[in-house]
């Protein structure tokens, strides 16, 4: 919630204040330092995961498969599980498992009851909202497409935020045309900056999808009612799974098979990132991206002479804040912010 509530702030800052020079001289620096943040986390995640061929096969497929052939991240993730799941019976070094990880489990009593009465409870008061704004604003209105997609998004949110915002963006601003690509690159950056977890940055979406539909509403009004939705169909599923889930932990964790088809996605997810990492950085450095389509392959198109030299050299400050000094992601925020608005003058 405290971050919630810091990421509402910047987004009524982020729709109201948008053309003040201080304000969108902050934006700029702290665009560049998430482009460092971004690659910090691939790095992070790619030593923790990356542990054999497999793994790192699966991650270039990943990165392949979603930038150049536009594969749906959910997709590669239940291809990922399944590799993961039918190599770890045989190979398990393969998947990064050992003997001493799988472990006999018991089963604890009445874990049924427990399951079924925490997914009925789950799944009314996730879907409650939703319903409700359905029946009163049609099933055809911004909110209820907002509730529908983000409750479908916090379904496959595998690997955390950074693993899903690569899907999330391309339908947010391709799809539904609620936020051009630079917004989403903001949106991405005010994230960075709250004491919330990153996936916050769907509030920042909802916000702004629901301001620039608002009727009934004023546009204020619509936004934090977005906002609101946004935020409660991300993080109650999540909190399904816990309660639904927490009977057969144990159980779940000395499945050797489950165990794989977790490490695959784990592995397949540092290309996801990849991708994310190549689609931020061309967003930040260049004025002008197209994507281009021959038959089923997929890229983005620049032009190198439009590289926007501010934010290189903004970038690479960030990444010698970050990488040679080693200093935290908060400092490296402020740090770019201030730059940011200086560049503006």
């Amino acid at each position: 919630l405290p971050g919630a509530f810091v990421m509402l702030g910047l987004s009524l800052l982020y729709a109201y204040g948008r053309g003040v020079t201080a304000i969108d001289g902050a934006l700029f620096g702290i665009k560049a330092a998430v482009l460092v943040i971004v690659v910090e986390a691939l790095i992070r995640i790619g030593k923790r995961a990356l542990k054999s061929w497999l793994m790192i096969g699966l991650a270039a497929l990943a990165f392949v498969g979603i930038y150049f052939f536009d594969l749906p991240f959910p997709l590669i993730v239940g291809l990922a599980a399944l590799t993961g799941y039918l190599v770890a019976r045989s190979r398990p070094d393969l998947v990064g498992l050992t003997t001493t990880q799988v472990v006999e489990a018991g089963r604890g009593a009445g874990r049924w009851r427990q399951f079924g009465l925490a997914l009925g409870i789950g799944l009314a008061i996730w879907w409650a909202p939703v319903a409700l704004a359905a029946l009163l604003l049609g099933s055809g209105h911004v909110l209820v497409a907002i509730g529908l997609f983000f409750s479908k998004l916090a379904v496959v949110t595998f690997g955390g935020a950074y693993a899903v915002l690569a899907y999330m963006a391309q339908q947010v601003v391709q799809s539904h045309h609620w936020l051009t690509a630079r917004e989403m690159v903001d949106g991405l950056g005010l994230a960075e900056t709250t004491p919330g977890p990153l996936i916050l940055v769907t509030q920042f979406v909802g916000f702004l999808a629901a301001f620039r539909a608002p009727a009934p509403f004023s546009p204020l009004g619509a936004g934090l009612i977005g906002a609101a939705l946004t935020t409660w169909v991300t993080f109650v599923p999540a909190l399904l799974w816990i309660f639904a889930g927490a009977p057969f932990l144990e159980e779940l964790r000395a499945n050797k098979r489950l165990a794989g088809a977790l490490a695959a996605i784990t592995a397949a997810v540092v290309g996801v990132i990849l991708n994310l990492s190549v689609w931020f950085a061309l967003h930040v450095l260049f004025g002008t991206i197209t994507e281009r389509h021959l038959g089923v392959l997929r890229w983005y198109a620049f032009d190198p002479a439009g590289l926007d030299t501010h934010a290189a050299i903004l970038a690479v400050t960030a990444a010698i804040i970050a990488f040679r000094f080693h200093r935290g992601m908060i400092e490296v925020i402020v740090v770019m912010a201030l730059l940011g608005i200086a560049s503006q003058y």
